[in-house]
């Protein structure tokens, strides 16, 4: 917003904005390189232990020889926004303030694509840094419809990743996320809600709830990332898009029957239109 060198200077728009001179020039620090090597083990333990919470990681990392104390583990979780995923009391009561929706696929039968979405958001190291990655996956094929990457955890691009989605593939009738700050935000919902979709909210800490997203996003780091050391956003962008692409179309998901999600998609369709019909048959001959 502050733009230096331009036609009004710099203290007078700080000026008209109510902020002081130094915000202007004051450039955010990258966590350092100890810490950023701290952030690609904690990615490690937690994808291979998800419900290890900040002590046990703590204690694994000591035992590597890791010099940390537990608030230094936690605060490095909440930057990667991962958080051990055990029952908690009172976790069905969320504050109803939160923009929180109840959990829609418990016993629901998934017949079909486009019946049932989901998405989440998971860390991606790079070289020098790391990103956000947030992919949207059809449920019923596994298949990964749309994906968006992010230096910052902010609602923009997960909203970039859903409007793509319905803009190739429609709309879903259920969209389930996880109770993530970026998912109930009224501008994230709110899209939903204007094409009609219902929404669908995990549990808290309960990762089995979004288990097609959790177990996608553990192919994506044991078959690529973690044998990966991306140089930079770009190259991580392009490797991880020839990925999701071999994941879609090439390889075989045990799952699946050993078929292919672009298949399984394709087919999920059909069995959507002949159910659709036969409801309509049974419909007219009432």
């Amino acid at each position: 917003m502050i733009e230096a060198g331009g036609f009004i200077p710099v203290t007078k728009q700080c000026s008209l904005l109510s902020i002081p001179r130094s915000t202007a020039y004051y450039a955010a620090k990258g966590e350092s390189e100890e810490n950023q090597e701290l952030m690609r083990r904690i990615d490690e333990l937690y994808t291979e232990n998800p419900a290890w919470g900040s002590r046990k990681i703590r204690d694994r990392l000591r035992l590597e020889g890791h010099q940390v104390n537990r608030k230094r583990v936690q605060r490095l979780m909440r930057l990667m926004a991962i958080e051990a995923i055990y029952p908690k009391r009172d976790m069905s009561r969320p504050d109803p303030k939160a923009g929180i929706y109840p959990y829609l696929l418990r016993g629901l039968e998934i017949s079909h694509a486009n019946q049932v979405w989901c998405a989440d958001i998971t860390y991606i190291r790079l070289k020098h840094g790391f990103v956000y990655l947030c992919a949207i996956l059809d449920w019923y094929s596994r298949k990964v419809l749309s994906w968006e990457l992010s230096t910052t955890m902010d609602k923009h691009f997960c909203i970039a990743a859903l409007e793509r989605a319905m803009r190739v593939y429609g709309v879903p009738a259920i969209f389930n996320t996880d109770q993530g700050a970026q998912f109930t935000s009224p501008s994230f919902t709110g899209v939903l809600k204007d094409v009609d979709v219902r929404i669908s909210m995990d549990g808290k800490n309960r990762a089995i709830d979004n288990i097609v997203v959790e177990r996608f996003w553990r192919s994506l780091k044991y078959e690529e990332v973690y044998l990966k050391d991306y140089a930079d956003v770009n190259e991580c962008r392009l490797l991880i898009s020839s990925y999701i692409a071999n994941y879609n179309s090439f390889r075989p998901h045990q799952s699946l029957d050993h078929v292919v999600p672009d298949t399984v998609y394709e087919s999920g369709l059909r069995n959507l239109v002949d159910e659709t019909d036969h409801a309509n048959f049974l419909k007219n001959v009432s």
